[in-house]
């Protein structure tokens, strides 16, 4: 098979190794889109003047065939195909002779791997909010489940101030809410149409943009046909800072089920299937799971700089490093999912210690504020009554007898335990996701 830039001069086996990689095999992510944005092309091109309306007929049926055994999972890529697009073209080539040769007309192999990065990040992105707001329903449901059972708040890892299990599930739903604005906006720089733009400096064929714009269903255009080009890295980077976000808020959800599984706190647990054991200490009950997916999300947020170093100080226009993209956006994608589903799938098992507080006067120092801002109700000085307080805890004479419950405590406000707002959180999740 002869690679579509060939003019008789074929590259040497060790130059197309090492060029190639393994962009075959990450291309096949890749092959339903290449088809659907040439039968938007060609279409355009018969509307245009520059296929006959046969000839456009002919490929678009042959374009289903190869879509329907993509779908079937019976698609290969051959060993000698350069790419996704090569191996269509062939395609097309083998079944229809010369009128398969015309679906490369007004186009470059350049703006044709844009269109199906873009439809591809398009599905991911739409993807990943699903999984994003699945498990943002989870941890709603979590919050009003356990909305009125005690937790330590802590600062500086020290034991700080009453929260709540709702308020705690609570907050890593409305952290999703600003993770949702960063997909947003990914996937609003990736909705625009670069097809048209052939190799960034546009096409002397009369090619009509707004059309394939429309039929690919994307929102807007890339206008300028150089900058339709310079999105190739800066789509990526945005994706990849969605997901960096939604990573970070995964690791610090599992760094607090880390430490939160400790037998040093035990404010949650999970069935024994869900975690693993010691090959010596028989009593071990392990957070792998969590464990891993705070590893695997420091990877998925690196890759926001790795993008950046692979992309930085080119002159605009195409370069063959951007290839090298895919081989760290693709793996990071399937990473992130995974991360998702394992973390709903957590959450559904497990297990609070609603009694955390019970018969525990180790928490007691927690409620100082409390008693503090009891005595500024009657009349105390803030400052007097906090020193007062401090002097009882350092002297080891502070003890706290009053209300250990969330409605006992008489925390109204916005936002706090006894008003957590999950309703205001879901309207705010649901403007976020409108995309």
């Amino acid at each position: 098979m002869q690679a579509l830039w060939n003019k008789g001069t074929a590259a040497s086996n060790a130059v197309e190794k090492f060029t190639v990689g393994n962009d075959r095999e990450l291309d096949m992510r890749l092959a339903p889109y290449d088809v659907q944005g040439s039968k938007a092309h060609i279409a355009m091109l018969a509307k245009v003047g520059l296929l006959p309306k046969d000839e456009e007929e002919i490929l678009q049926k042959e374009l289903d065939k190869i879509a329907a055994s993509i779908e079937r999972g019976e698609f290969v890529m051959e060993p000698d195909a350069e790419d996704i697009h090569s191996m269509v073209e062939t395609l097309l080539t083998r079944s229809l002779g010369d009128i398969g040769k015309k679906i490369h007309s007004g186009r470059s192999r350049n703006d044709q791997v844009l269109v199906d990065l873009k439809l591809y990040m398009r599905d991911a992105i739409l993807k990943l909010r699903g999984k994003v707001l699945t498990l943002f329903e989870m941890l709603q449901q979590l919050s009003e489940k356990y909305k009125d059972v005690i937790l330590p708040g802590y600062t500086h890892a020290q034991v700080a101030m009453p929260s709540s299990f709702g308020m705690w599930f609570g907050a890593y739903a409305e952290a999703l809410c600003d993770d949702m604005q960063m997909l947003g906006a990914a996937y609003r720089v990736v909705n625009q149409n670069p097809l048209g733009s052939a190799a960034g400096y546009g096409s002397s064929f009369p090619l009509d943009r707004r059309m394939t714009t429309g039929l690919l269903g994307f929102g807007d255009l890339n206008y300028n046909a150089v900058a339709a080009q310079m999105s190739r890295g800066k789509s990526e980077k945005c994706m990849a800072a969605a997901m960096a976000s939604i990573a970070s808020t995964l690791n610090k959800l599992a760094s607090d089920c880390c430490q939160y599984m400790c037998s040093n706190f035990r404010f949650i647990s999970f069935p024994d299937n869900l975690t693993t054991g010691s090959s010596i200490m028989p009593h071990k009950k392990n957070p792998d799971v969590w464990e891993v997916m705070r590893a695997k999300t420091n990877r998925v947020e690196s890759i926001s700089g790795e993008i950046a170093l692979l992309t930085t100080n080119h002159p605009h226009g195409y370069h063959r490093d951007f290839q090298i993209l895919k081989d760290i956006l693709f793996p990071a994608i399937d990473t992130m999912e995974e991360c998702l589903d394992m973390a709903v799938y957590m959450l559904e098992n497990i297990v609070v210690n609603e009694h955390i507080l019970d018969n525990s006067p180790m928490y007691d120092p927690m409620f100082t504020v409390e008693v503090v801002n009891n005595m500024v109700v009657t009349g105390v000085p803030f400052r007097d009554a906090y020193r007062e307080i401090g002097i009882a805890v350092k002297e080891g004479k502070f003890s706290y007898e009053g209300s250990k419950s969330v409605a006992g405590l008489g925390h109204t406000h916005i936002g706090s335990i006894g008003n957590l707002c999950n309703g205001e959180i879901k309207a705010k999740m649901e403007k976020a996701s409108a995309f």
